[in-house]
């Protein structure tokens, strides 16, 4: 069973925030490349939800639920709430994303 799938208005920025950066620090190309992969992972966690790991950032007892998975250096953070997967963050893991992470999905 494929879970649909949520992109936060929030994730969508960051990942248009990434294509960018990329774009001009590197090439249109290699922008392609890894907005391609970040949707093929993205894709995979609507078919198996549960197998992303717990973000070690999240304070016990706020991190059931939420979970992340990897096109590294990028993570994704998501949560599978009755039968969808909505998608808070994509973000460069090399950062301290405790503070983003929190507010994030304090307001989801």
């Amino acid at each position: 069973m494929n879970y649909p799938v949520r992109i936060t208005e929030a994730a969508r920025r960051d990942l248009k925030e990434i294509y960018d950066w990329i774009a001009e620090h590197d090439s249109l190309s290699r922008a392609e490349y890894v907005l391609d992969r970040i949707t093929e992972v993205v894709e995979s966690v609507a078919k198996l939800p549960d197998r992303g790991s717990k973000p070690p950032e999240l304070p016990y007892g706020m991190n059931a639920g939420y979970r992340q998975v990897f096109f590294k250096p990028y993570r994704m953070v998501y949560q599978v709430r009755q039968s969808e997967v909505i998608i808070y963050l994509i973000a460069d893991g090399r950062r301290n994303l405790q503070a983003v992470l929190l507010r994030r999905l304090m307001e989801g």
